[in-house]
């Protein structure tokens, strides 16, 4: 565990393999990262909640799904991890973000035409 989840009181983090196993098996992948990092490359069907809408958004969440959460490299998940297991929610974050979900070669997309990168 971080000492930044240990900190804000988050979970052990799962690394890309694990996430995207827990995906599989019908998690939710929560991306958490701003606009424009979502916009350059997400994963295929992770649902995009900014970090700082996070709080004002729990009600679009469901209760009845894990939830993986992830951002560039793991610090704002762990934050988010933190809030949203405050709020009854089973939540895990993605150690390394999404910087370690593409380098594991996991997909990458934009949703467009343009290429995927992770920013």
């Amino acid at each position: 565990m971080s000492w930044l989840q240990r900190m804000l009181g988050g979970g052990q983090g799962i690394g890309p393999q694990e996430a995207h196993d827990l995906v599989r098996a019908g998690a939710l992948l929560l991306d958490v990262r701003e606009a424009s990092e979502w916009r350059a490359g997400h994963s295929p069907g992770a649902r995009h909640v900014p970090l700082e809408e996070l709080e004002r958004r729990l009600g679009g969440l469901p209760r009845d799904r894990r939830l993986v959460v992830v951002c560039q490299s793991g610090n704002r998940s762990a934050r988010a991890t933190a809030l949203l297991t405050r709020f009854g929610f089973e939540a895990v974050s993605l150690n390394g973000g999404m910087r370690a979900w593409a380098t594991a070669g996991l997909a990458v997309e934009t949703g467009n035409t343009q290429p995927a990168t992770v920013v």
